[in-house]
C-alpha cells in the first residue's frame, strides 16, 4: 500500500501590539496554510490558546494577494486585527510580499493593508478597517445594573457616557468608566459575559477610560463573549471600534491625528494599538471613511507544528 504523508506546516508565534518586555497579544500564525482542514486550524488555537492567523492562497477572482482565516479555541472569527498584522509582518519578514501595499480576503470583507517604514523589529504594518457604526444601548436594551453586576463595579464608576455597541469588524460594547484605576481592578463574573453579549448582540465587552485626554490616549480591556479564555491583551478590532465610539461621542478629533489604545497592563502584557481615522474617500467632508491601525510586533518562537 502507498505511504500516507501527512503535511506538517510550522507554526510562529509572534506578539503584536506590545508595549514593554512581556507584553503584546500572542499570535500563533501559519505563514503557508493551504491544504489544512477546519480541525487542524481550529487545533492550532486550542493548543496554543490564543487567536490563530492562517494565511492562504487568495481565492481566484478575488484580486486579493492572500486569503486570511482565523480561528480561538471555540471556533473560527470572521476577522481579528492583530493576527493579521502579525502575519503580514511574519510575511515581510520572510521575504515574501513584493510590495507594501496589499489587498487580504477575510471571512468579513476584504482588509487593505500598508507598510509605512521599518523598525529594529521589523515592518510597520497597518491593516484598514471600515468606518464604525455606533449604537447607543437604550435601558430597555440593557440594563446598568446588569453591566454592574457583571463588571463587579458600583454606578458611581460608570462615567457619564453611553453604553455604546460598536462595529467595525466584529460588534463590541464599550463601557466608559470613570478613572483607569476601576479599568485596572475589574473583576468581571467571567460565567455571565456570554448570556450578556448574546443578548445584546456583542462579541465582547470593552470598557475603557480616559487616560490623557489632551494626547488622545485611553486605556480599555476586552472580555471576549466566548472565545475559550477569559480576556485580550491587545485587541485591534476592539480598539477601532472604540476609535470611533469616542470620535461619536466628541472626545477625539476627527483628523488622522493617532489615537492611542492601551491595554493588557491587568494581565501583565502592557500592550498599545494606535489608530488613525482615513478620509480617503472624501464621501462626507470632515468625517472618516475608515481607520488604520497598526502597532509594534516582534518575534517570540518557532513553535513547532501541529500534529
Amino acid at each position: 500500500m502507498p505511504q500516507r504523508h501527512t503535511i506538517r506546516h510550522a507554526v510562529e508565534l509572534v506578539s503584536v501590539f506590545a508595549a514593554g518586555p512581556g507584553g503584546g497579544n500572542p499570535a500563533p500564525i501559519v505563514v503557508d496554510a493551504a491544504g489544512m482542514s477546519d480541525a487542524q486550524m481550529q487545533e492550532v488555537a486550542r493548543r496554543y490558546g490564543h487567536e490563530s492567523g492562517f494565511v492562504l492562497p487568495a481565492p481566484p477572482g478575488s484580486d486579493c494577494d492572500y486569503e486570511f482565516r482565523f480561528w480561538v479555541p471555540n471556533h473560527e472569527m470572521p476577522m481579528c486585527g492583530h493576527a493579521t498584522v502579525g502575519a503580514v509582518w511574519l510575511l515581510h519578514r520572510s521575504g515574501r510580499l513584493q510590495r507594501d501595499r496589499l489587498t487580504i480576503q477575510t471571512r468579513s470583507g476584504k482588509v487593505r493593508v500598508r507598510i509605512t517604514g521599518h523598525t529594529a523589529e521589523g515592518a510597520a504594518v497597518e491593516i484598514s478597517q471600515p468606518a464604525g457604526r455606533i449604537e447607543s444601548l437604550t435601558e430597555g436594551q440593557l440594563s446598568r445594573d446588569e453591566i454592574l453586576d457583571v463588571l463587579g463595579i458600583s454606578r458611581a464608576q460608570l462615567a457619564p457616557l453611553p453604553i455604546q455597541n460598536a462595529c467595525t469588524s466584529r460588534v463590541k460594547t464599550l463601557i466608559p468608566l470613570t478613572t483607569t484605576a476601576d479599568l485596572d481592578s475589574l473583576q468581571p463574573r467571567f460565567e455571565k459575559i456570554e448570556t450578556l453579549c448574546e443578548r445584546i448582540g456583542s462579541t465582547g465587552l470593552y470598557p475603557y477610560a480616559i487616560f490623557d485626554a489632551d494626547r488622545q490616549i485611553f486605556d480599555a480591556r476586552q472580555f471576549p463573549r466566548a472565545s475559550g479564555y477569559p480576556e485580550d491583551a491587545a485587541t485591534g478590532i476592539a480598539a477601532s471600534a472604540l476609535s470611533f465610539g469616542l470620535l461619536t461621542n466628541g472626545m477625539v478629533e476627527s483628523s488622522e491625528r493617532t489615537i492611542t489604545i492601551r491595554q493588557g497592563r491587568a494581565m501583565k502584557r502592557p500592550s498599545q494599538i494606535s489608530v488613525r481615522f482615513s478620509f480617503d474617500t472624501g464621501l462626507e467632508p470632515g468625517r472618516p471613511d475608515g481607520c488604520w491601525l497598526g502597532g509594534p510586533v516582534c518575534f517570540e518562537a518557532h513553535a513547532g507544528t501541529p500534529s
